[in-house]
């Protein structure tokens, strides 16, 4: 076979290569275009069903006001013209009698007048009498009519104009949602979730975030933070779990949230960091990431790590108090090359530690610099970086180093550790004197 046939057999392979991914690209931009179309047909079909369904509910409420409040004034009208008509009845009650006395009266008389001579005297004399005690001077007030109540309706078009300047107004259609997930980055057994306005106009008083299972189907999600913030830590998830992850946000003076954010898949591969089960002096919390110092220890300050070496460098290592207890300038919260529980405490070689009073011993030596006392709400932050030093010939150990950088409060210390040996991998730990604290790791 010649050099040309040769080249020209390469060639074609390489575009039939060419082809092959360039039709699996295609296929790949045209799978996104599926995506898409099917978000937009989706989303439009529940945009529907939420504006039918909200419109129905507010038809049939606002004709149940409108009928609650028409009996109510059809009740008012009832009882005012009950209470306006009955001194009217019983004047005409009262009427009716006097003419029922008086026709009496006049059929009497009228007898008398007819009858004979004999008997003439004596009725009249009777007719007479019974004349004098009916009172036929005596004659009933008859309200006037400017003294009779006119019940009327007063109505005015207030509510008619409220709804015309209101429903033309109510509700929107937006083609996208104000705020959109920026990032989700995965943490031991967490994800953290930052989020970033998309559309500069709205201004947002605050966010909501909620997450669920992805596999989960339509089961309802878990809120996970209300507040003003746009990142947000979401803890106690499974590793290796897909998790779907959405926000919302409100407007400034408002009171109903936006639309929801796409919903983005994220999740963890770290393992949660965890306490050591049975350590002397604590107990744990059921998904173990919580400590509390009890009173059963036989040491002065007892000290519980890692259950395993789960803090890499790069990643941040925060500790919450929850709950606190008298300081003492013994106790520390740090990280460690080792668990050596026979050294009693964190403020040992191989270590950093902040102590409760804000003092940062790095090896066992207290720094110059100090941070805040540690009380109930404290959280404070471990940043771990690899200084890259030039090998020492003499001495290969003395050129690892750590950048360390703990954070608590509003002020944070920055030094480099020195380690006698290499590790990417640390433990975690705390001490306290005294019973009563209670942390949080994540």
């Amino acid at each position: 076979m010649s050099v040309e046939v040769d080249l020209l057999l390469q060639e074609a392979k390489e575009s039939i290569e060419a082809a092959q991914n360039y039709r699996s690209e295609l296929q790949q931009r045209l799978h996104g275009l599926n995506q898409a179309r099917k978000q937009i047909r989706g989303s439009s079909g529940q945009a529907r069903d939420a504006l039918r369904r909200h419109f129905a509910e507010l038809q049939t409420a606002a004709a149940r006001l409108l009928t609650e409040r028409l009996d109510v004034l059809l009740s008012e009208v009832d009882l005012v013209e009950a209470e306006s008509v009955k001194p009217l009845d019983e004047c005409q009650s009262l009427i009716e009698h006097g003419v029922s006395q008086a026709d009496e009266l006049l059929r009497e008389g009228e007898a008398a007048l007819r009858c004979g001579l004999g008997e003439k005297e004596d009725q009249l004399g009777r007719f007479t009498k019974k004349a004098l005690h009916i009172h036929l001077d005596s004659l009933p007030e008859v309200p006037a009519l400017v003294d009779v109540p006119s019940i009327s309706a007063q109505l005015d078009d207030s509510v008619l104009v409220l709804l015309r300047e209101r429903v033309p107004r109510h509700g929107s259609v937006s083609s996208y949602p104000p705020v959109q997930i920026e990032e989700l980055q995965e943490r031991p057994g967490a994800v953290l979730v930052r989020w970033c306005k998309v559309d500069d106009d709205f201004a947002a008083a605050e966010y909501r975030v909620q997450y669920r299972l992805s596999s989960s189907g339509g089961s309802q999600y878990e809120e996970a933070y209300v507040g003003r913030d746009s990142e947000f830590l979401v803890l106690n998830l499974d590793p290796h779990k897909d998790y779907l992850f959405r926000v919302c946000a409100r407007a400034e003076g408002r009171t109903e949230w936006s639309p929801w954010s796409i919903s983005q898949v994220g999740f963890t591969t770290l393992e949660p960091h965890v306490w050591s089960p049975g350590s002397d002096g604590f107990i744990l919390s059921s998904r173990k990431n919580i400590a509390l110092r009890n009173d059963s220890s036989q040491t002065r300050c007892p000290v519980i790590y890692s259950h395993t070496p789960t803090h890499y460098c790069g990643q941040t290592l925060t500790f919450k108090i929850l709950a606190a207890g008298q300081p003492d300038r013994s106790d520390g919260l740090g990280v460690s090359l080792d668990n050596d529980r026979g050294a009693g405490s964190l403020q040992r070689d191989q270590a950093v530690c902040i102590s409760t009073n804000g003092a940062v011993f790095v090896n066992g030596k207290e720094m110059t610099n100090q941070l805040p006392s540690i009380s109930v709400g404290s959280c404070v932050t471990f940043d771990m970086e690899p200084v890259h030093l030039l090998p020492n010939n003499n001495n290969l150990n003395d050129g690892f180093k750590l950048r360390v950088t703990i954070g608590s409060g509003n002020r944070e210390v920055v030094f480099d550790w020195q380690l006698e040996s290499a590790g990417d991998r640390l433990y975690f730990g705390c001490c306290f004197v005294h019973t009563g604290w209670k942390v949080l790791v994540f």
